[in-house]
């Protein structure tokens, strides 16, 4: 989880073209997926509960 110290930090940056993309529910700045606005831990868990439609697991 991301700290909210640094969450609040960078809403606040000098510069707003600085801004990193974070995970919407944990936070997460890196291995941030813009598609489903999720990091990888994330979308790996909420696609094998079937919360994101059209997503399945590869296998081949």
């Amino acid at each position: 989880m991301a700290k909210k110290c640094m969450i609040y930090r960078e809403q606040r940056r000098k510069y707003k073209v600085r801004v990193r993309n974070r995970c919407k529910i944990c936070g997460r700045p890196r291995g941030y997926l813009r598609r489903f606005q999720l990091c990888r831990i994330c979308f790996k868990r909420e696609a094998l509960e079937g919360r994101i439609p059209g997503v399945r697991k590869a296998s081949w």
